[in-house]
């Protein structure tokens, strides 16, 4: 079965951190552009960051620019999003995805089943 599977969600306090993982099973990311979108509770879902596995393109949202970072370990076909800095407005399901490059929303061809992040004092 192929499918993307992420761990690293929870409740982390104003300006705490937390790591994301995104490992791929079934398939190769190889060919793919992976990355994280979010969706917070009646907002519509949003790119955050993604890497193109095979130039290492590297893309952000301007909103998480300088606090989140997007890597990936390609042996064990897993992509991480290392988030610092966390902010109440970070709070969303995050979702790992994958996709031809550029990733859009509109053209995924994976989906994770999403990690709740909620930061909150």
């Amino acid at each position: 079965q192929q499918q993307l599977v992420e761990s690293g969600g929870g409740l982390v306090q104003p300006g705490g951190s937390l790591t994301l993982s995104c490992e791929a099973r079934g398939f190769t990311l190889d060919y793919y552009a992976v990355g994280w979108f979010r969706q917070a509770p009646g907002k519509e879902r949003e790119e955050v960051a993604y890497t193109n596995m095979s130039d290492e393109t590297i893309y952000y949202a301007d909103s998480v620019k300088g606090r989140f970072t997007i890597s990936r370990d390609i042996s064990k076909g897993t992509v991480f999003l290392q988030m610092n800095r966390l902010k109440p407005e970070d709070t969303a399901d995050y979702y790992c995805a994958a996709g031809p490059h550029p990733l859009k929303l509109g053209d995924i061809a994976y989906w994770g089943a999403g990690t709740l992040v909620t930061v909150s004092s």
